[in-house]
């Protein structure tokens, strides 16, 4: 790689552990306050995490028109988009819980959702202009810098999660504690913003003009779902974190229905984010030295240890390391399947490819968010008893995944003997 494209990639990697850093805070915030928010206005305990299931339908919407709209206008475009639709959905959510509208809440949180679509693909956007050898250690970086949102997050949400006054033309009275949430995340997205000012990402069909080379045609999405390596690649994507966005959301409304605070819920939440994000500083170092399917395969049998550790009880501590393992578990998996797919499309093939990665993942997480708020609140007579079957629900789902990758694995030697 020559200087400069080593001086751009470090550039645009510090950009991009920035917005994910400062940006990415307003996730774990929502994620928090989202599920309270909706059981508080819903009027139905088995639909408080819909506001949440919202964020995710819109983000799966959103992927398959945002990312070949990026290859067409360049990941800034794309990126501003997404800031704007989250200080969108924040403003309508929080004037949805000023005027007590359960449906606004909801249109709220699907704009939200356009932001949480784009931020998935800034890991994509820290491999554009990395060398391959580079790339697991770029998509690692950029998603370590999930690390600070994850301390950022909760610990400001403590600050504004209490908020009724607002000392500002002339005090402004809140009916509850959820909006001072919302409009510091209208904030977080306005001055987020500006981070994408510093991108050096040209766009995919700049690229190939200024090539010369003669246009590739692409593969469509059914050609592209027939390889091996996309498909598990998604497979193990979706899998991974669907399971990890099925506990997390039943987990504030597991806290505080066994007994706990919500101070106690938003620092499990911030210790589950920090182990989502910190492994990513060696994430891509491992994937390098062991290899992508070993790395996935780690994270898949973490994600099986979070669930059976949930089962043994509902104590505090149960929670803590349930959730932290649940972090490291996506971590590997989450990081391995994205390099797998990175690998696995050429760059005239990127819109297509990744809008449909994030399309069936979001999709996906949708379900799962759905199905979190049913079984943690109408699965049995107690709390405790939800909470078991949010975690019992996970094993399917593992057992796909696994096999998937063992079924790659067959392929990938079949291909070898014939090729040899």
């Amino acid at each position: 790689m020559s200087d400069h494209n080593n001086s751009r990639t470090r550039r645009n990697i510090i950009v991009l552990v920035a917005a994910q850093a400062f940006l990415g805070a307003q996730m774990p915030m929502i994620f928090v306050v989202g599920g309270l928010a909706g059981g508080m206005l819903a009027g139905n305990a088995c639909f408080a995490t819909l506001p949440i299931s919202l964020i995710v339908f819109g983000s799966m919407t959103t992927a398959p028109w945002l990312s070949p709209l990026m290859q067409r206008k360049g990941r800034r475009f794309g990126f501003c988009i997404g800031a704007t639709g989250g200080a969108v959905g924040a403003a309508i959510a929080a004037y949805g819980l000023y005027v007590d509208s359960f449906p606004l809440l909801l249109l709220g949180s699907y704009f939200t959702g356009i932001y949480m679509s784009a931020q998935g693909f800034y890991r994509f956007a820290a491999a554009d202009s990395a060398s391959e050898s580079f790339r697991p250690k770029a998509i690692s970086y950029v998603m370590a810098g999930g690390l600070l949102s994850a301390i950022f997050g909760p610990q400001l949400n403590k600050l504004v999660f209490d908020t009724t006054f607002l000392p500002v033309f002339g005090g402004v009275f809140l009916p509850n504690p959820f909006i001072g949430t919302y409009l510091t995340i209208i904030a977080i997205n306005l001055f987020g913003m500006l981070l994408f000012l510093f991108l050096d990402l040209p766009r995919d069909d700049q690229s190939t003009k200024s090539s010369g080379a003669e246009p590739v045609v692409s593969r469509s999405k059914l050609e592209l779902l027939r390889s091996p390596t996309v498909l598990v690649a998604i497979i193990c994507a979706m899998v991974s974190y669907s399971l990890m966005n099925l506990v997390m959301t039943s987990t504030p409304l597991a806290v505080i229905g066994c007994g706990f605070t919500s101070d106690n819920a938003n620092d499990i939440v911030s210790s589950h984010v920090l182990a989502m994000f910190i492994p990513s500083f060696f994430t891509g170092h491992l994937i390098v030295r062991f290899g992508v399917i070993r790395i996935i395969s780690t994270g898949l049998i973490i994600l099986g240890l979070a669930g059976a550790f949930a089962l043994t009880g509902v104590q505090l501590e149960n929670f803590y390391i349930t959730l932290v393992l649940l972090g490291i578990g996506w971590n590997f998996a989450f990081i391995g399947a994205t390099t797998l797919l990175a690998s696995a499309h050429g760059v005239h093939e990127r819109g297509r490819t990744q809008g449909l990665n994030d399309m069936m993942v979001f999709g996906s997480v949708t379900i799962a968010s759905l199905a979190s708020g049913g079984l943690m609140n109408c699965s049995g007579g107690t709390p405790a008893d939800g909470w078991n079957a949010v975690n019992l629900a996970m094993i399917p789902f593992l057992l796909l995944a696994g096999g998937a990758l063992y079924w790659l694995k067959i392929q990938s030697r079949r291909q070898a003997d014939i090729i040899g």
